[in-house]
């Protein structure tokens, strides 16, 4: 057997964790000692801070962030409140957002941001010493927001603006997005307009909605169909097979991309020609719309530009905690693809 299995195997036979009071046991300094061997820029005499970190080493031991936090240190726990995972676009942020926050020394604890999340469970993630919650999309309750308030824990709100104490906000503009999106389909001649929204008690679908009826208003138009979904592929397909039953529209803007990626889909299945006969346009500008299967038009809602955001905001609260809250707002982007 291997000396790196023997020491695995004793490491997990033991049956605590190692302390700094075993690791100044056995090098022979105090308990202070070992403390700031592991502080950086703290004195102490090198040849006992080198004999100290061997033995710290030989026994398995690290320091315990949590325990350093009750000194007052930061822990670098963020607590990432996930939006729905099944929608690409969140599943996307979310895995970049934890990977910035590791290339940036933070330690994401990541919360399911499905309708299962309830009030109680984010408050038990609140026990713990964190430095920061950023939250994406979706809806807290105001009691959220008041609870970290009173534990000096700063929120940071990714695709909502929130006006509460010590929450700093990203989002899209959305009207902005969804009046591009409907103005470069006027400007290829279209003139019957389809609308496939997501839910209807969400901000981004209330503000891309509005962005749809603004830019038709614009050029004389109304909406020839609506109809709201739930932000899917089957959805979108749904929505779009009933839309097609009862609408001859030419052009169909969808809230996300993959709703548009079914209204595709069933587009394709009824022989409707896209872009010749049908444009359609996604929003979010997630990584399956380019696909050359798909080829979709979209708006994008820059992933890499709201990420950078949190992370400016995020270090800016942490050193400066009274600051005053900012809002950062995201431009959006046409993508021009195939099916416009």
């Amino acid at each position: 057997m291997s000396t790196e299995k023997s020491v695995s195997k004793e490491t997990f036979k033991r049956a605590r964790r190692v302390t700094a009071a075993d690791v100044a046991k056995a090098a022979g300094v105090s308990r202070s000692a070992v403390s700031r061997a592991f502080t950086p820029g703290a004195y102490l005499d090198s040849a006992k801070r080198v004999a100290i970190l061997a033995t710290a080493k030989r026994l398995g031991y690290r320091p315990n962030a949590l325990a350093a936090s009750l000194q007052g240190n930061r822990t670098d726990l963020v607590a990432v409140i996930a939006g729905d995972m099944a929608n690409h676009y969140d599943a996307a942020f979310v895995g970049a957002l934890v990977a910035e926050l590791n290339a940036h020394q933070k330690w994401p604890l990541v919360l399911s941001g499905s309708d299962e999340l309830t009030e109680q469970s984010i408050r038990s993630v609140l026990r713990y010493p964190l430095d920061a919650v950023i939250v994406r999309g979706g809806s807290l309750p105001a009691s959220v927001f008041q609870d970290c308030a009173r534990l000096s824990i700063p929120v940071i709100s990714s695709g909502r603006v929130v006006d509460a104490p010590a929450t700093d906000c990203v989002a899209c503009r959305n009207k902005d997005g969804a009046e591009l999106a409907v103005r470069t389909l006027l400007a290829r001649g279209r003139t019957c307009f389809g609308y496939i929204g997501g839910p209807a008690s969400w901000s981004s679908e209330t503000e891309r909605l509005a962005g749809v009826r603004h830019a038709l208003a614009e050029a004389g138009l109304e909406l020839c169909a609506l109809t709201q979904s739930d932000y899917t592929f089957d959805g979108g397909r749904a929505a779009a097979e009933a839309m097609f039953a009862t609408s001859d529209i030419d052009a169909l803007f969808c809230a996300n991309d993959a709703m548009a990626l079914g209204a595709l889909s069933a587009a394709r299945n009824q022989n409707r020609a896209v872009p010749d006969q049908l444009s359609i346009i996604g929003f979010d500008d997630i990584a399956l719309g380019a696909w050359p299967d798909f080829d979709l038009t979209t708006i994008r809602n820059p992933l890499d530009k709201t990420i950078a955001e949190i992370l400016r905001l995020l270090e800016a609260r942490l050193k400066d905690p009274s600051k005053d809250s900012e809002t950062v707002m995201i431009d959006p982007e046409l993508i021009a693809r195939g099916t416009h």
